[in-house]
């Protein structure tokens, strides 16, 4: 990575919409059900499972996240009629936890009911540090409450997330374990890249030692052969755990692993509020931000040449 694709990961928001859109259209299914229902069905095809989510950003009205909730109950019934290998992922601030908990636990409830009604399943995204708390608690509510269609997230680059795991044991939690893409202050969060992979590796022995069902979400490379490696020793049939990437992230790999045996879960975000997930996806890949620069000055420079 270089010096100034760093620095350009910090002026994305200033990237025109049209050209973040163009470079992170691989990150996306669409902005319709349409078309990532013929995204899971293509990946259902080449062996991978899918996790649907709806993108939500910015939500500041309680109708908002009344339609996004009524989304997920149209993707249930889309992947039901389509007979795919899905589930969902929802993201808490989408559910309107910004603007009250009760208000998310409302709509969190009705999305959970409504994969029941189903027999499908719901994983609770993990969002940034401000958030963590109440995801948890929430989290535990419901399965306290006999939801048990309910799957949450932890993030290794937090400094608390081996004690969630303790916490949340008794639970046995289905646990989606990735590093987590939110910078945040090394107060709270382990800043160095070594540093995030052992906490990685720590929270996932403690996932296993708990026999918590662990979805090992990761592109890296070390990070997959340390989780298969404990995986294996621990004697864990295929349907004991799985592996988790993103949409349009290190394909030629998901396809081994794939052949491989292993089951892949692939995450297939879509909606009208792309920009934001498409942001985050790109400052995770510097040398695709300096390609978007060099765009979009050849643009500017054809314009001022007009």
């Amino acid at each position: 990575m270089s010096l100034l694709d760093s620095a350009l990961v910090r002026l994305l928001p200033a990237v025109p919409k049209p050209v973040v859109q163009l470079f992170s259209s691989r990150y996306i299914a669409g902005s319709t059900l349409v078309e990532a229902v013929e995204c899971v069905r293509e990946l259902n095809a080449g062996g991978a499972m899918a996790t649907v989510d709806v993108l939500g950003e910015e939500i500041t009205r309680e109708e908002e996240t009344r339609a996004i909730t009524q989304a997920y109950r149209d993707v249930f019934d889309a992947i039901d009629e389509a007979s795919l290998d899905s589930n969902v992922s929802v993201k808490l601030t989408a559910l309107g936890l910004e603007l009250s908990y009760d208000l998310c636990r409302e709509n969190l409830l009705e999305v959970v009911s409504a994969a029941a009604g189903y027999g499908n399943f719901v994983r609770i995204d993990m969002e940034d540090s401000s958030a963590t708390d109440a995801t948890l608690r929430l989290y535990r509510e419901l399965r306290e409450d006999g939801h048990d269609n309910v799957g949450v997230v932890l993030q290794a680059r937090l400094r608390r997330t081996l004690d969630d795991v303790h916490a949340l044991a008794d639970l046995q939690p289905s646990v989606r374990l990735c590093k987590g893409i939110y910078l945040e202050p090394g107060t709270i969060a382990f800043t160095e890249y070594e540093a995030v992979r052992a906490n990685f590796v720590r929270c996932l022995d403690a996932l296993l030692e708990a026999r918590c069902y662990v979805g090992v979400a990761t592109h890296d490379e070390w990070l997959i052969g340390e989780s298969l490696a404990r995986i294996s020793q621990r004697g864990l049939g295929p349907l004991e755990y799985e592996l988790q990437m993103l949409l349009g992230v290190r394909e030629e790999r998901r396809e081994e692993l794939v052949t491989e045996g292993h089951r892949l879960r692939v995450y297939v975000p879509f909606g009208e509020h792309w920009y934001g997930y498409s942001v985050r996806r790109l400052q995770e890949n510097p040398a695709m931000a300096g390609t978007i620069a060099k765009a979009t000055a050849g643009r500017v420079l054809r314009l001022g040449s007009g």
